[in-house]
């Protein structure tokens, strides 16, 4: 089966600089308003907060729609680690006929697929015929709102 590329491109994690933004003490409600906490109780580093472990993280830009369900949307950065375990349920990277595709890992009974969060794609079985690989975890998406 051929499948569409789902990757536009791959970038490797480099922290040469630190980027810190000031993160307020207090939440931003989603609901009611509440009173404003207007005070900077530190500072964030977003590399401190969407990468865990630098060695074994990726970057990959999104080409298409087909987990558009999963609010993974084209031209979105997804971050990506390699040192996760690839477990049922998890949005991965994988290889599949020597092409990159992002995916929902589905496990069960002995039977290995990569399921679009999209009805217009169909699943991929992981079979003897079907070359794949699991590349690693998808743990946050960036995108523009």
């Amino acid at each position: 089966m051929k499948t569409s590329p789902t990757i536009a491109a791959i970038y490797g994690f480099n922290r040469q600089t630190e980027l810190k933004s000031p993160l307020f003490a207090g939440e931003v409600s989603a609901g009611f308003p509440s009173p404003a906490d207007d005070y900077v109780d530190s500072r964030l580093d977003l590399n401190d907060f969407l990468v865990k472990h630098p060695a074994a993280t990726f970057f990959v830009r999104v080409a298409g729609d087909s987990m558009i369900g999963a609010g993974i949307h084209h031209g979105d950065i997804l971050v990506v680690d390699r040192s996760l375990e690839p477990v049922s349920g998890k949005v991965v990277i994988a290889v599949v006929n020597g092409e990159l595709t992002v995916k929902r890992l589905q496990q069960e009974n002995g039977l290995v697929r990569l399921v679009a969060e999209n009805p217009d794609y169909p699943p991929i079985e992981l079979t003897e015929e079907t070359a794949g690989e699991i590349w690693g975890v998808v743990t946050s998406v960036i995108h523009s709102l």
